[in-house]
């Protein structure tokens, strides 16, 4: 199918959850789009990957890039299409599945695979510039290694079984998992080395081991040791892998699969497309593998000049300190960016019962005339790495807030049941912290009036303000989730799915009432769509006003109690909402 729609992005509202967030698929979300409460509420909606084939990470370790037919059919993109909902949609850059066909082809053919330079084998990657560890990884020298920017522990690789009985590494900034299963002793039978051994007490001490997760080295195999290697490799082809392989920016295959890849997002409706991971693609020796210089550059103008061959409006994803000025440099090359300073601001507002912070930002965005998409929760966690300053060529650049007060955030949603993500050196070793995950109505201690000011807050704010769906409904922190889904889990804490029944329940509450009514204002007033000033104010106060002609909206809150007015017309009549 086709959906086509038209090149201006509405300044509206923008829902954000995944396929099955709301009921069990995207339908049920639709479903809710529909009900009369939502009249008017959105007029763009973020849907998150699951939307794609995938297997990984909720949605971000994509296979390909066709429907997932278990969650979404073409009936519901033009049922989103009928509600003029425009859509936005993820391209992960730097990453496939290792479920993919190119990767499974890498897998079945070795080096003999057309798709062989698709990703990047480590050790070529690094050949020459390192030396080889008693596990085969070349490890490179001290002075590339020490510029590396990890987003997990240890090197970013994952060793795959090729044809020839050899497991290489491969390029693999983020998750991955293996499991490994348990064998039977027909795994054993055309096994020629295996014809004279007792293969039920090999097979018994192999799964053995599995069970109490020992590595195959370790097993005292008897008068068998000598058939150790031979025992692994069995091992090795039972292990099921799941992992998000880095791409190779240099392979035209590559370019190939974007080109692609953009043409068919385009014909779900796709107007806004989230370049997830787009600073780590390019890579090079010597450099980081985050926003090398000019490589990042002529890799975004590249995929820019597919996106506007398909009419699509790029929106760059980037986490880094506000210190090095990385939103600033985007935003002047043309792009909107995504306003992650925002959330912790809100947060260290409300807490603190001060404007100045969150004030700066707000003038510095219409100064500079940034193009913005903001947001309070999200799928991921609440960033607080992007608030920091960041020495940059010996000169240090102030944050939006200081060390100490980024320290306060963290603490207080900690408190408050919020779980943390970290960076971590080459070694292991944790260097920095980065995100903190916690519904947003939990990180501001549960307390309704505080979430419908930072609601408010964050709709008069400059740029399209992006929504999730949990917060609408002041979802609270889902321990059992988190711990359910493991060490890796900590983003679970903010994902509950909710059902329909949950849906119908929430709009009983004025805490879903009132956040619908901020919500819709901002969605269909045209104030909205003029200019919006910074009025001055005591410190402990808020005061910003949208004008367009004749039409106006205003939001006077006070920082102290949270208690706010909103003053707009509708026509020739002026007024006010207070709550």
């Amino acid at each position: 199918m086709q959906i086509t729609k038209s090149n201006t992005i509405t300044n509206g509202v923008m829902l954000n959850a995944y396929p099955d967030s709301i009921g069990q698929k995207l339908s049920d979300t639709i479903k809710m789009l529909k009900m009369p409460e939502f009249k008017d509420t959105f007029s763009l909606f973020y849907v998150l990957p699951t939307f794609f084939n995938s297997d990984l990470d909720r949605g971000f370790s994509v296979i390909d890039y066709n429907l997932n037919k278990e969650l979404v059919s073409e009936e519901d993109l033009e049922a989103l299409d009928t509600l003029n909902i425009l859509l936005k949609f993820d391209i992960v850059l730097n990453h496939l599945s290792v479920a993919s066909p190119q990767f499974k082809d890498l897998l079945e053919h070795g080096n003999d695979s057309k798709y062989k330079d698709f990703f990047i084998n480590w050790n070529t990657f690094w050949e020459g510039y390192g030396v080889k560890n008693k596990d085969g990884i070349v490890i490179p020298h001290k002075e590339f290694l020490d510029k590396l920017f990890m987003r997990k522990s240890g090197l970013p690789i994952l060793k795959v079984p090729f044809p020839d009985g050899s497991k290489q590494p491969y390029w693999n900034t983020f998750y991955q998992q293996i499991t490994y299963n348990k064998i039977s002793v027909a795994d054993l039978e055309d096994i020629k080395e295996f014809n004279n051994v007792n293969k039920v007490v090999l097979v018994e001490k192999v799964n053995k081991a599995i069970d109490k997760n020992r590595k195959i080295n370790t097993i005292d195999f008897g008068e068998s040791n000598y058939l150790k290697s031979e025992i692994s490799k069995v091992v090795d082809r039972a292990c099921t892998y799941l992992g998000q392989m880095d791409v190779n920016g240099n392979s035209e295959l590559v370019w190939d699969f974007y080109e692609e890849t953009l043409a068919k997002v385009k014909s779900f409706g796709c107007k806004i497309l989230r370049l997830d991971a787009f600073a780590y693609l390019h890579k090079e020796i010597g450099e980081s593998n985050f926003f090398n210089k000019p490589g990042t550059w002529n890799y975004l103008e590249r995929i820019n000049q597919i996106a506007q061959k398909n009419d699509l409006i790029l929106l760059p994803e980037i986490h880094a300190e506000y210190g090095l000025d990385l939103h600033d440099e985007v935003a002047k090359k043309g792009y909107q960016i995504y306003d992650f300073f925002l959330p912790g601001l809100v947060i260290h507002t409300l807490e603190k019962g001060t404007n100045k912070a969150i004030i700066k930002w707000a003038k510095e965005i219409i100064t500079k005339g940034y193009q913005t998409v903001n947001m309070l929760g999200c799928h991921d966690g609440i960033p607080v790495l992007d608030l920091k300053g960041k020495e940059v060529n010996g000169t240090y650049h102030n944050g939006l807030l200081e060390d100490k007060e980024i320290e306060d955030i963290m603490n207080i949603i900690l408190e408050r049941g919020g779980r943390v993500k970290n960076l971590y050196d080459p070694s292991g070793k944790k260097i920095s912290y980065y995100q903190v995950n916690a519904t947003f109505f939990s990180a501001l201690g549960e307390d309704e009036q505080k979430l419908l000011l930072a609601r408010a807050i964050q709709l008069f704010m400059p740029g399209i303000p992006q929504i999730w769906y949990l917060d609408i409904f002041a979802g609270k922190n889902n321990y059992k989730a988190a711990d359910q889904a493991g060490s890796g889990g900590h983003k679970e804490i903010n994902r509950t799915t909710l059902s329909l029944k949950d849906i119908e329940n929430g709009l009983d509450t004025d805490i879903v009432k009132n956040q619908l009514k901020l919500i819709r204002l901002r969605n269909t007033s045209k104030a909205f769509l003029g200019i919006v000033k910074i009025n001055n104010s005591l410190d402990n106060e808020i005061d910003i006003k949208w004008s367009n002609n004749g039409d106006f909206a205003q939001l006077q809150g006070n920082l102290k109690t949270y208690k706010f007015t909103i003053t707009h017309n509708e026509g020739n009549e002026n007024r006010v909402m207070s709550f």
